[in-house]
């Protein structure tokens, strides 16, 4: 599996289902992040769309004509789905490092743990897309999202306990089993466990809430200052294990930490905001905002470690509604 930063043929998107559960009461709200993230994208690779229907198509290009981006490097192809978490139900696409080829891998999908019904339409995904571009299509048998493991490209996996050892997922398959499959699908010969995930997190501890690679050797982790915040003791936690961990060359990682902006609730409930969940395109990474102190600084330290790409800041703050971000709405196309 290569590293998100590796060149992209293009991002996959799959624009909201309005019936869905994802923004039952701020669907609008949701439209100007997703116009935001396309604009930024189509200067530097081809964007492909998921739609519902036909209607939906001509929907989405009256948005993005009215709003001036321009449709040339946009394409849409019909792969309903009931959610627009596109890093969850989306292909993931490796190669064969032997002669260049490259597959799609078809997770099984399970709407995060039978979450939120139905989800056959979200699980078909990956092979109509394999179908449309002709590539071969592996099935490990086996529940995992996207947004549940991050690769540095080399060898070396990250992920989490909460997530792939709920027994919601993969209750027949021991960690031994599942280890298994990571290296056999995705070439992670070194497999890193973080322990749990931020409060608010409905997938049960994403690592792309958590902990990312931003290059071979470097792994940012988000952290809170507050001891009396829920998240405290949980993050501190894997920033521990973080200290601990090696990669595939048995060399300690470089770890640099990102702040946690101020939490926020919607109806009561916490939502999983995290500078964690940025999207890493080819020239721009997409950073998501929350109206936050923290905003700067954290989209400071970022950019500082992408000196290559433009690090923009584009406001999440309807799109974490609905427990997601950037990272969460795309998937990456390898070329």
């Amino acid at each position: 599996m290569p590293a998100e930063w590796e060149r992209h043929a293009a991002t996959w998107l799959t624009w909201p289902w309005p019936k869905g559960c994802s923004f039952p009461d701020n669907y609008d709200a949701v439209v100007p992040a997703y116009m935001a993230l396309i604009r930024a994208l189509v200067p530097h690779e081809t964007v492909k769309i998921n739609v519902w229907d036909a209607d939906m198509e001509s929907w989405v290009i009256e948005l993005l004509t009215g709003c001036g981006v321009p449709l040339d490097n946009v394409e849409f192809h019909d792969n309903p789905a009931y959610e627009p978490w596109c890093r969850d139900h989306g292909p993931v696409f490796v190669t064969d490092t032997a002669n260049a080829s490259r597959s799609i891998i078809n997770w099984g999908y399970n709407a995060w743990g039978e979450k939120y019904p139905p989800w056959d339409h979200d699980n078909a995904v990956p092979k109509r897309i394999a179908e449309k571009l002709h590539l071969p299509l592996i099935e490990p048998d086996m529940i995992l999202e996207g947004g549940s493991i991050d690769s540095n490209g080399c060898g070396t996996l990250l992920t989490t306990e909460s997530c792939l050892l709920n027994p919601n997922r993969n209750p027949t398959l021991s960690r031994d089993e599942i280890e298994t499959r990571l290296r056999r699908h995705l070439g992670a010969e070194n497999i890193l466990w973080l322990g749990d995930g931020i409060a608010g997190d409905d997938t049960d501890g994403h690592i792309d809430d958590l902990a990312r690679f931003v290059d071979p050797t470097t792994i940012v982790t988000i952290m809170e200052s507050d001891p009396q915040d829920e998240n405290h003791d949980a993050l501190h936690d894997n920033r521990l294990r973080l200290r601990s961990m090696r990669d595939q060359q048995g060399d300690p990682f470089r770890i640099v930490e990102l702040p946690m902006p101020t939490p926020i609730y919607w109806k009561d409930m916490r939502m999983p905001a995290s500078y964690a969940n940025f999207y890493i395109a080819n020239g721009v990474v997409i950073f998501p905002t929350f109206n936050d102190s923290n905003d700067e600084p954290a989209q400071a330290i970022l950019q500082s470690l992408f000196e290559d790409r433009e690090v923009i800041g584009i406001d999440s703050t309807e799109l974490i509604v609905g427990q997601g971000s950037f990272h969460c709405i795309t998937q990456q196309e390898i070329v």
